[in-house]
């Protein structure tokens, strides 16, 4: 996907090196049964480390346990 085309998404989620995963713009988050999960409308940081005491949300425990993960890996 270029650029362009990413400006013309509903939602935009961008992986940072090492950290979460930053989801931005009009999305739904929901469970594998459906249900609703209550989020902040905009921008919200899904843990992508498992260690998250919030999860399906970032809280920083990336940091602590030295998670590594690259932005993407080439198809």
């Amino acid at each position: 996907m270029r650029e362009d085309e990413a400006s013309d998404a509903a939602a935009t989620i961008t992986p940072y090196q090492d950290g979460p995963l930053l989801v931005r713009g009009d999305f739904a988050l929901v469970t594998p049964d459906g249900q609703t999960i209550e989020s902040r409308p905009g921008t919200v940081a899904l843990c992508r480390c498992g260690k998250s005491a919030r999860k399906p949300f970032c809280d920083g425990t990336h940091k602590m346990i030295n998670f590594r993960a690259p932005t993407h890996r080439e198809p």
